[in-house]
């Protein structure tokens, strides 16, 4: 019998599952952490870990909602809740004491950097988001070598601000993990701005750092004949707390905190007056 049956998946499966939170994880994204504990990294392991995960669902061994699913994806929702005025005011009333609290300054605002934040899997999106929001910095999940529609966008966003723009990268630890960074970089040359373009992971050192185990490089990517790395390791593979910490580390070293200080000042000295200007703004709509 293989060491990785169904039993050895879902024990495995329940703690992996508990690094993350709950609806971020890919079913791909499990399988690598699984192939990082000692799991051939092959389709046919991959396949017996959905099958498992469709299993320990079916037996409420795994919430329904454990791990999402970025390619099927619900657009517009059915508005059906029946309304009344009495609600309709509850409501308000509760956005009205959020505009009230609401005025803040934009962490970057006074800062000399303009960061954003780009992922080669979009599988990885939701590790990303919570720390990205929290440090309101763009995420763009770019599967793979973003498209040249996609980095228009990110062009026209990095060309209207004074700020020197900063591309955070996470990628896969392989030749393609290591030339995407320079395709973005070329490409937004071309369209005629400069980018620097920091490479977070997977690098090499962090690799054998965490002892995370490489497979032969694809043999179909044609960048694998000159590349001299030691073998292919998914980003999937690294936990969430240390994928957290490298961005948190690579966001601090862009932050000037003194300038984060003086901008948190004038947000305190800034936020009556926004009370007192809404107050009467209100008070003017409704007469």
């Amino acid at each position: 019998m293989s060491q990785f049956n169904r039993k050895w998946i879902m024990d495995n499966g329940i703690v992996v599952l508990n690094d993350y939170e709950q609806g971020t994880l890919t079913l791909r994204g499990l399988h690598y952490q699984l192939v990082a504990m000692g799991m051939t990294n092959d389709i046919r392991h991959y396949k017996k870990v959905v099958s498992a995960m469709i299993a320990a669902r079916w037996s409420r061994d795994v919430p329904f909602d454990a791990f999402v699913d970025h390619d099927r994806e619900t657009i517009g929702f059915t508005d059906h809740e029946e309304t009344d005025v009495a609600s309709s005011l509850n409501r308000a009333e509760e956005q009205i004491k959020l505009w009230a609290t609401s005025y803040h300054k934009n962490r970057w605002e006074n800062q000399p950097f303009y960061p954003e934040v780009f992922i080669e899997k979009k599988a990885l999106q939701g590790v990303f988001e919570k720390p990205c929001k929290a440090w309101d910095v763009a995420l763009n999940p770019c599967k793979g070598y973003p498209s040249i529609t996609f980095l228009y966008d990110a062009y026209n966003r990095f060309r209207y601000t004074d700020k020197t723009p900063v591309i955070l990268y996470f990628g896969d630890y392989d030749c393609s993990g290591e030339d995407i960074p320079r395709s973005i970089g070329e490409s937004l040359y071309k369209m005629g701005i400069s980018v620097e373009i920091r490479r977070i992971a997977l690098m090499e050192e962090q690799v054998l750092r965490w002892d995370l185990p490489p497979a032969p490089t694809k043999s179909t990517d044609s960048r694998s004949r000159s590349w001299d790395g030691i073998g292919q390791v998914e980003l999937d593979a690294v936990r969430p707390q240390k994928i957290n910490a490298l961005l948190e580390n690579a966001l601090n070293e862009l932050l000037d905190r003194d300038l984060y200080e003086e901008l948190q000042d004038q947000e305190d000295s800034e936020q009556d007056e926004f009370k007192a200007e809404l107050k009467a703004k209100f008070a003017t709509l409704l007469d």
